[in-house]
């Protein structure tokens, strides 16, 4: 008896039990994605126009965002209290608003509809941030392919819940609504005491590497079938019996990974001595910073004053001068020679909370690049069916599956190639950054000149190095200040999602197309009601919207959007050249 409650409690501490239970989590925390499906159904039952539901999006875009509150209570709240909270608001939120479509509940204003979905929505930030913070803190040492591999998740989630909704096979077209309330919820509260830091840096193995490619053949086979299933089920009307089958193949690919942490429990796989430095570093990092350690305070001198070819040596012989000059140093305090100094707050590398973090150039780096680059890649998605539709698609549900599925690939590749980046070469992070950004600049000039194919090509391009950066930035943050104050550090970020979006999609390009569109009604001898309003005011303002067609409505944006990419290239490389010493602190040991 004694030995059955051992493995249990082995199982539930296992860190890979927690990793795949946040990978569940994620699966479900992408509703926003879903907005399209649900928006249609809210303008139907509630005589919606267009304006009022460009408003709920905008609510919903907000929500999705904001996650300021979410960051600061992970700071001092448990993991489970965290989901209770995201649950709890998804079902209030979404619960209230299918109570309003199916007329069980009275009707409401549209601020308080905005309300409800701002809650409901703002929900899925609580489960981003137990997911990223849990499994950070528990694989300290591959925060590129964890990060890539949660997020990619939530990029899928909106595809895995649509296919999920296939099967109900509901008649009442609100049930969507009724499924994105209850469906997060269940997943959240279910697996609140799961997900959590369980110290996983003790928790090293010879197999890790093998379960990492294990999977990432499961995201792989996960995005090539949901592809496929969309293309079917778009070009041809399945039966119930065909939609349950493939749902169901779903599922088993969805739960396949469990099959990990089952088999570490139950085999014996002690831990390698060389994986022993790793272990020991993050156990210092978690330790409460007290007394300031005079061979830290000397350590953190050692930059000052090494020489600058030291960084150039293999990782060995750096090391080696390293330690020569830190006992030099040492020495030279203990009798006096030198006065060591006492620098303020903490240097990077070492843990940061948000308002010592707002001081550094590093951190807005992060951000600028992480606006221009992701704003960039948003303006795409935003207006993919009007791109589509301008160059004579007329399907445009293609590009964005298409998209979506390369936006997951790019998440999790993204975080492959980075972590490949820093274990294998101890380089910057940031390096696989500007590769992305580089992708995304010819991306965005294939959409502007409209080749033939450009709506492919562009869309792979785009969809890879979007999908990057949200693999890439929240792994460098947490290595440049820290994994402590993740939470807050990582939601202050995402900021920059809406911020960019709002900038460049909401107000130039939206003002460029209506423009060329103005020009060519003009040409056809229409007549153009002049607007008055500002161009914040027609962010709302989308009823009986002129058409404009040819590859000219988005030739200037998408000039600017790459000329913008470049520039956040350039910041990622400024970035890789002032955090070199950082990443050769971090990795130059773990070098073979």
């Amino acid at each position: 008896m004694g030995r059955i409650k051992d493995i249990i409690i082995t199982f539930f501490n296992n860190r890979w039990l927690v990793f795949v239970a946040a990978m569940w989590v994620q699966s479900c925390a992408g509703i926003g994605y879903l907005f399209g499906s649900i928006s249609p159904v809210i303008k139907s039952s509630l005589n919606y126009n267009q304006k009022q539901v460009a408003r709920l999006g905008v609510a919903k875009d907000l929500g999705d965002s904001v996650g300021f509150l979410a960051g600061s209570m992970s700071e001092f709240l448990p993991m489970w209290a965290l989901l209770l909270i995201g649950a709890l608001q998804n079902f209030v939120g979404y619960g209230w608003v299918w109570l309003v479509v199916t007329g069980k509940a009275p009707m409401l204003p549209l601020w308080v509809m905005c309300l409800l979905i701002f809650i409901g929505t703002n929900g899925e930030t609580y489960f981003n941030t137990v997911a990223l913070v849990s499994c950070v803190q528990n694989f300290p040492k591959s925060r590129g392919p964890i990060v890539g591999i949660l997020k990619g998740f939530a990029g899928l989630s909106g595809a895995i819940l649509t296919q999920i909704y296939a099967l109900v096979n509901s008649p009442d077209k609100a049930s969507i609504i009724f499924m994105v309330a209850v469906g997060p919820t269940m997943v959240g509260i279910s697996l609140m005491f799961i997900v959590r830091p369980v110290g996983g840096h003790r928790q090293l193995r010879i197999s890790d590497r093998s379960s990492f490619s294990l999977i990432y053949c499961v995201c792989l086979v996960l995005a090539a079938y949901l592809m496929g299933v969309m293309l079917v089920e778009d070009l041809v009307d399945l039966n119930q019996t065909i939609v349950q089958i493939l749902t169901s193949i779903l599922f088993v690919l969805l739960v396949l990974p469990i099959g990990i942490p089952l088999w570490l429990t139950f085999s014996s796989d002690p831990r390698p001595s060389e994986e022993e430095p790793l272990i020991s570093e993050s156990q210092n990092k978690d330790q409460p910073e007290s007394s300031h350690d005079p061979n830290e305070i000397i350590f953190s001198e050692v930059e000052d004053e090494k020489p600058a070819d030291v960084d150039s040596l293999p990782a060995n012989e750096r090391q080696k001068r390293i330690l020569q000059l830190q006992s030099r140093l040492a020495q030279a305090a203990a009798e006096g020679a030198v006065r060591i100094k006492r620098r303020k707050g903490p240097h990077r590398g070492e843990d940061f909370d948000l308002t010592q973090a707002l001081i550094k150039a590093d951190f807005w780096l992060l951000f600028w690049t992480l606006l221009l680059g992701s704003g960039s890649g948003l303006t795409v998605i935003d207006n993919l069916g009007q791109m589509s539709e301008s160059l004579g698609y007329d399907n445009t549900h293609i590009f964005v599956s298409m998209i979506s599925i390369w936006n997951f690939l790019g998440r999790v590749g993204g975080g492959y190639v980075s972590e490949i980046v820093v274990r294998d070469y101890a380089y910057p992070r940031p390096v696989a950054l500007a590769v992305a950004q580089g992708l995304m600049s010819i991306g965005h000039l294939f959409f502007a000149m409209g080749w033939p194919g450009a709506m492919y090509i562009g869309t792979l391009l785009i969809g890879l190095g979007y999908g990057a950066h949200w693999a890439i930035i929240p792994a460098t943050a947490s290595e440049l200040f820290g994994v402590k104050k993740f939470g807050a550090l990582y939601n202050f970020l995402t900021l920059a999602n809406p911020g960019g979006s709002l900038v460049f999609s909401g107000l130039i390009a939206s003002y460029i197309y209506d423009s060329e569109a103005e020009k060519q009604a003009k040409e056809r001898g229409e007549i153009i009601i002049k607007s008055t309003s500002s161009m914040l005011t027609k962010l709302f303002e989308t009823d009986d919207a002129l058409k404009c067609t040819g590859s000219i409505c988005f030739f200037l944006t998408y000039m600017l959007m790459s000329g913008l990419c470049i520039i956040a290239l350039i910041l990622s490389l400024i970035l890789v050249r002032r955090t070199k010493t950082v990443y050769q602190s971090l990795y130059g040991k773990t070098r073979t």
